[in-house]
């Protein structure tokens, strides 16, 4: 197989990092495709690649053979060619096959979006289980990837010497051993997850209130972790800074009840499927929590999408259930006319919930008193998200006519900002200049 060039740039030139061309290919019925590859560059800037050049495609189907279609991919060879670029990163997950026909006939390691998330994962995992986490997801990854790539995958034969039928071929001999290896780091696992329940069993005998953390990646979420708990815990403003769970006791008054706050793996669109399951002893925190705090970044033009995604992910690991509190993040970054004019208010989810949401900069503190009073709240059972009453609006616009996350324009001509302000059983309205409708 051909291998990526090293994603650790050498540390005493930035420049020495290899040079990427990234590829996106927008295809019918694709809701989350990102043109711009802003994503994936991000993506690749945290694999240690240096994005020289985007192109994007349109078709109405995958090419078989080279997914972007012959004429796409000489393209995509010239833009190599002229960018010195020394490997080919494609926004959509590539079949074996394309990615070996496009290696041929680009020359250059290709690598598609799966590939990359796993060589991120596999360069931020720190503790025994995350290391563990990701050999299994790479090992099943790599298990598809066995399509004949290598000189010595030929048939072998048995018997002495030249005599003998054909014997086993190496393909097959490599297929066992890292389904020997799969078996094995399952059942590791599997132990990690027993361990992780009675932790979580004891917790619940000594009637410990449990919140996690759970996001898009980059939304701020260990951010907001060491702004609640004070651990000084690793942040950083890059994708998947942190993959491994930590659990700190979370400080909220007298209040005669313990509360654990624990900080999860962040989740990205697209996220593969086997990741997903690879990860499940760390993501079962977020499932057997008594409230997930949803982090969300305010600033990110694609809020609503990564609100969606985030959510996709909670139903596939059994916590749609779960009561939330949503938590917009990176307030401070958001230009004047487009802050929120109240700290708080309640937002209509898609299954017909109304939860609380708060605004907040965990960077500045700013938010951070009353994000507490309401964690408060919830500990102490006075906070119930149920079905909106009859008549009530949301805040944001949210009816059923539109998008289930929409979010109010910004700029010259974008229609006027309300913010709704809990004022006791009522709720009031209020305009952009803060007077009560």
């Amino acid at each position: 197989m051909t291998a990526r060039p090293s994603a650790t740039p050498a540390p005493d030139a930035a420049s020495a990092a290899p040079k990427a061309v990234l590829v996106g290919v927008h295809l019918p019925g694709t809701t989350s495709f990102d043109p711009s590859l802003d994503e994936l560059a991000l993506l690749a800037t945290s694999a240690g690649d240096e994005p020289v050049a985007r192109i994007v495609a349109r078709r109405q189907a995958p090419d078989s053979a080279l997914f972007v279609g012959s004429g796409k991919a000489d393209e995509i060879r010239e833009q190599v060619l002229a960018s010195g670029a020394e490997v080919v990163l494609f926004d959509q997950a590539l079949s074996p096959v394309q990615q070996r026909n496009l290696e041929r006939h680009l020359g250059v390691p290709v690598a598609d979006r799966t590939m990359l998330i796993l060589e991120i994962f596999a360069e931020r995992a720190r503790s025994h289980e995350g290391k563990l986490q990701v050999e299994l997801a790479r090992l099943q990854y790599l298990a598809t990837r066995l399509v004949r790539r290598w000189s010595h995958l030929e048939r072998q034969r048995g018997g002495i010497g030249t005599r003998g039928g054909p014997g086993e071929a190496q393909i097959e001999l490599d297929r066992r051993m890292i389904d020997d290896r799969v078996k094995g780091l399952k059942a590791r696992l599997e132990k990690v997850k027993r361990q992780r329940g009675t932790q979580r069993r004891a917790r619940e005998r000594q009637g410990v209130f449990r919140v996690s953390l759970v996001g898009y990646t980059n939304a701020g979420k260990s951010t907001l972790f060491n702004a609640l708990t004070k651990a000084g815990t690793y942040a950083a403003d890059q994708l998947f800074a942190t993959l491994d769970t930590t659990t700190r006791q979370l400080y909220l008054g007298d209040l005669g009840r313990r509360a654990s706050l624990s900080d999860t793996v962040g989740f990205i669109r697209d996220l593969p499927h086997r990741l997903v399951e690879a990860f499940q002893a760390t993501l079962q925190e977020a499932a057997d929590a008594d409230l997930l705090l949803h982090v969300v970044d305010a600033s990110s033009p694609q809020r609503d999408e990564q609100m969606a995604e985030v959510d996709r992910v909670l139903a596939e690991i059994g916590a749609a259930d779960v009561p939330q509190i949503l938590v917009f993040n990176k307030v401070d970054q958001l230009g004047p006319d487009a802050r929120p004019l109240a700290t708080a208010d309640r937002l209509l989810r898609p299954d017909g919930r109304e939860v609380p949401r708060l605004f907040v900069s965990a960077a500045t503190g700013a938010g951070i008193a009353e994000l507490r009073e309401e964690l408060a709240r919830a500990v102490r059972g006075d906070v119930a998200a149920g079905p909106v009453a009859a008549g009530e609006h949301d805040p944001r616009g949210l009816d059923a006519a539109a998008s289930a996350y929409a979010w109010p324009a910004v700029g010259p001509g974008a229609p006027a900002r309300s913010t709704r302000r809990a004022t006791g059983p009522r709720t009031t309205l209020i305009d952009p200049l803060g007077n009560p409708t």
